[in-house]
């Protein structure tokens, strides 16, 4: 059986190491990983892999802007979106826009490998725990927008990402809260898993876009 011929389009450069070689292992050929989605096109164009890896949140160009481009260029194979969104508008956005897949970034590696198996023979995969969503979409149901990106966090999380807003570091917004240093990397590192973003700079110009923090000046 020739084995399954995979690019990965992902700007964290650790998580891209690991995937590389937990595929390898398990008799994936990667072709490329790359952080640069630009990048990322032409070596779909020129190497034609049976499967694209492609993450959705990216500073320069989101996987959804990615999409579009490869439909437009017509590059026809198989894209999947590998994400740590949970948020039903994603998974619709990616599916519009022509995903053949939309899985989660915590999913077990043997589930990884069957979705890949499934993609090549022609199927759609979605994550287990978006099929209520998936559901929602092909009957015609409303979607959650979550047009509040700060909706999930908790009191504490909320306070602390006002504080990162203001540019303080971890130490200082210990001191001011009176919790442990280590307390605040806990609750900063849940903020920007819920926001979506990957890092603090991110998450305080959010906080700022969205008037989440009003008593706080931007990064000042």
């Amino acid at each position: 059986m020739t084995a399954i011929k995979v690019l990965l389009i992902d700007d964290h450069a650790l998580f891209r190491l690991g995937l590389q070689e937990l595929l390898s292992c398990r008799g994936i050929e990667v072709l490329a990983t790359v952080g640069d989605c630009q990048q990322g096109i032409a070596i779909a164009k020129t190497k034609q892999p049976d499967v694209i890896l492609l993450d959705l949140r990216m500073p320069e160009m989101n996987g959804i802007e990615v999409l579009r481009q490869l439909k437009s260029e017509q590059v026809t194979m198989p894209v999947v979106i590998l994400t740590t969104s949970r948020h039903e508008k994603d998974l619709v956005d990616a599916l519009q826009n022509g995903a053949q897949g939309y899985l989660l970034k915590d999913m077990q590696p043997d589930e990884l490998i069957q979705a890949l198996q499934d993609i090549v023979q022609g199927k759609n995969v979605v994550a287990q725990d978006m099929t209520n969503a998936l559901a929602k979409f092909v009957q015609g149901k409303p979607i959650n927008a979550e047009s509040n990106p700060a909706s999930t966090l908790t009191p504490r999380e909320r306070e602390i990402m006002c504080h990162l807003a203001a540019g303080e570091s971890n130490k200082v917004i210990a001191r001011q809260l009176g919790i442990s240093d280590g307390t605040v990397k806990l609750h900063v590192k849940a903020i920007l898993r819920k926001l979506n973003v990957h890092s603090r700079v991110e998450a305080a110009v959010l906080a700022v876009e969205k008037g989440l923090c009003q008593k706080k000046s931007p990064l000042a």
